[in-house]
């Protein structure tokens, strides 16, 4: 156990009533920074895998052990009181210091170890992560790798996510970014039966007399398709004929003669090469920002997410 003098020099001034701090107080503490930080029990409840009940006890039991009301309480919503608010600075601010204490010790050992979780959009798992993980994980045995694999951008630390991937230009200011790679090349394609019966395409203005195959982003808006032929540039904004929100529907679609998608040249190397999909308009392209992977700027970098960067940046398409 250690007492509370001791905790105060490492957590940065949380004042607990108890004379002693257990195992169980710093776990109660987590849970009260999960749920500040989620804004509320319902999204902690699925985080911390616990049952509301359960979590709904240990929030009240501390408010009763520190005599403070916490929280404010209603049946649409939870909120910090101006205590809890003070509270949540001290647990994170103590809380990073113990995390980058035990992440310090991977400095002893032979190879990282410990649990490394990632967010990435459907493009970036294909690119950046299927390639290396495999060999990663050879590597690194002792690491426990957990990706999610979602299109829509969110608050990574919020989340419990180590670190994220997206395209450069996407990443939240706060967040430290590295390039994975060189820049994207983005091009219009489409099956030879779509094709082989549809309007001519000479000029990427002739797009809009055909069914083409919209992209909502995770930022929610429309990704307006951009080409390039030396000097000429082209934004178009399309009567779309279909919209998805994922890379791998629009590609399916557009295989099947739907329609004419817009996709990373790297996604498609396999369609262009036995011929299922066509790059229309082959004059006409648009170079876009590389993957980058991002990590919360108050963090140091994990020595597991170190090492998977050092092959991922290795094994990013070239």
């Amino acid at each position: 156990m250690v007492r509370q003098r001791e905790l105060h020099a490492v957590m940065n001034g949380i004042h607990l009533r108890t004379c002693e701090v257990t195992r169980t107080d710093l776990g109660v503490l987590n849970f009260f920074r999960v749920v500040a930080e989620t804004g509320g029990f319902r999204k902690a409840e699925a985080l911390l895998d616990l049952s509301p009940s359960a979590l709904s006890h240990a929030m009240r039991g501390l408010e009763q052990r520190q005599g403070v009301r916490l929280f404010n309480r209603t049946n649409r919503s939870v909120t910090l009181t101006h205590a809890g608010f003070e509270l949540l600075a001290d647990v994170q601010a103590g809380l990073d210091a113990i995390e980058a204490g035990l992440e310090g010790l991977n400095r002893y050992r032979d190879r990282p170890a410990g649990t490394l979780r990632i967010n990435v959009p459907s493009d970036a798992a294909r690119l950046v992560i299927a390639p290396v993980l495999a060999d990663y994980m050879r590597q690194f045995p002792e690491v426990s790798v957990e990706i999610e694999i979602n299109d829509h951008v969110i608050d990574i630390v919020q989340k419990g996510f180590d670190a994220g991937i997206r395209y450069g230009g996407t990443v939240p200011e706060d967040m430290i970014a590295l390039p994975l790679g060189r820049e994207l090349r983005w091009i219009a394609v489409a099956s030879p039966e779509y094709l082989a019966s549809a309007p001519p395409l000479e000029h990427p203005d002739d797009l809009k007399a055909h069914r083409c195959i919209g992209l909502r982003m995770g930022t929610g808006r429309f990704y307006n398709w951009e080409l390039e032929r030396g000097s000429e540039e082209v934004v178009l904004s399309l009567d779309w004929a279909v919209i998805v929100n994922e890379t791998v529907l629009s590609l399916e679609i557009a295989e099947n003669g739907g329609g004419i998608c817009y996709t990373l040249e790297d996604r498609i190397r396999p369609q262009l090469a036995d011929g299922r999909l066509v790059h229309v308009l082959p004059d006409w392209w648009s170079m876009g920002p590389a993957f980058h992977l991002y990590y919360p700027s108050r963090r140091q970098l994990p020595e597991a997410l170190r090492a998977l960067l050092r092959i991922m940046q290795r094994g990013s398409p070239r």
